[in-house]
């Protein structure tokens, strides 16, 4: 089976949401009941009042679904079904003839959508002023219990299955060897494929490394002002993400809070906003477009779930040693790379930039791009 020639098990997708459910949207949001507000309406206690009620009023009367729809349209979609659970993905196979296959793993509370302005420069890079040789053809699916990758089949939907899911799909699709890429629940996701190693993997590029201090003093031998400043955003995280949480010991009860308000949705996607540190570069329309698919496919709950089955989850400790290609964001999590080493025993790229966040592949997508391709260009002349 060729790249392009799909088997019976793949069938063709089209996102389309029905005007019943932007109606419904809309009602909601002309209806929005705010809480009472704090007494500064700042980012110190959560997602402020002056946020919502400007984002609610744009969401209801300037954002355009429909032509966020047909973006998300441009791209070939597809469902298959791999052990009972459907995954949908976009598939866009490159004009060149050589091109790396290339898994992309989104964030959350983010979405296969975090790669919109990605997929043009990696598949086709010489319409983009790039080198035919940096090709690659782009598998980007739904993590299982996400947007279309629905609904959640049964339980146990810790990042080790979703990596195997992943392996048979890049399978299915005739790639017998790949590379990935990821950031934040996407980062972990490629950490795993890494673990698992199945034949023909290439190697993993991720924004992340979430190694922490293991209690061992030792560990702290050479830090600098770098390293403990590291340190610190890892703790301001920890204070603000709350939602980690909500989300590992009670993801239904949120989930029935969200389910029945979009503002809460909204609300509770703050991590978009980097909680209000003013760093954020995304957009109010990138945002919007990933809250509003959370809110048509009604997955808060199944996407939560995941932080329940990590927390529960009895992984025996492990080092990665699949090649590794790290870039570190200036306004993101900070990984620590002696911590990180640790880990991940094949670390052959590492990168840091001056600007970009949690969501770079939205906030500078062009540098995540470069840094993927020398990454992987690396590994095909070594």
């Amino acid at each position: 089976m060729t790249k392009t020639q799909y088997s019976t098990e793949i069938r063709p997708f089209t996102v389309a949401i029905e005007q019943a459910e932007l109606d419904d949207l809309d009602a909601r949001l002309a209806r929005t009941r705010l809480p009472r507000p704090a007494a500064s309406d700042d980012w110190a206690l959560g997602t402020p009042n002056g946020y919502l009620r400007e984002t609610v009023e744009y969401w209801r009367t300037s954002f355009d679904w429909r032509s966020a729809e047909a973006r998300l349209n441009a791209f070939p979609q597809h469902l298959t079904e791999i052990d009972g659970q459907t995954v949908h993905f976009v598939h866009v196979p490159s004009p060149e003839a050589d091109a790396t296959p290339l898994l992309l793993v989104h964030t959350y509370p983010g979405s296969f959508a975090d790669f919109l302005d990605m997929i043009g420069p990696l598949t086709d890079p010489v319409a983009h002023g790039g080198r035919a040789e940096d090709a690659f053809s782009v598998v980007v699916p739904s993590i299982p219990g996400f947007g279309f990758s629905t609904p959640l089949h049964g339980d146990g939907w810790t990042q080790a299955k979703v990596a195997r899911v992943f392996d048979t799909l890049m399978r299915r699709l005739g790639y017998d060897s790949y590379g990935a890429h990821g950031s934040d629940m996407g980062a972990m996701l490629c950490r795993e494929l890494g673990l698992l190693n199945p034949p023909g993997f290439l190697g993993m590029h991720v924004l992340q490394l979430f190694s922490f201090p293991s209690g061992d003093p030792a560990e702290f031998d050479g830090f600098g002002p770098k390293e403990y400043a590291a340190l610190e955003h890892m703790q301001w995280f920890q204070s603000v993400g709350g939602y980690n949480t909500m989300n590992a010991s009670r993801p239904q009860t949120i989930g029935a809070a969200i389910a029945d308000s979009p503002v809460g949705q909204l609300a509770y996607s703050e991590l978009l906003n980097s909680f209000g540190n003013g760093t954020s570069l995304v957009t109010i329309d990138q945002i919007l477009l990933q809250v509003s698919l959370y809110w048509f496919t009604n997955t808060q709950a199944t996407a939560s779930r995941y932080y329940h089955e990590e927390a529960r989850a009895e992984a025996e400790p492990a080092v990665n040693a699949a090649p590794t290609g790290v870039a570190v964001f200036a306004d993101d999590f900070q990984t620590i790379r002696s911590l990180a080493a640790r880990d991940n025993g094949n670390i052959v790229r590492w990168s840091e930039f001056p600007k970009g966040g949690h969501f770079a592949a939205m906030e500078v997508p062009g540098d995540v791009t470069a840094d993927v391709r020398a990454f992987f260009a690396g590994l095909r002349t070594a």
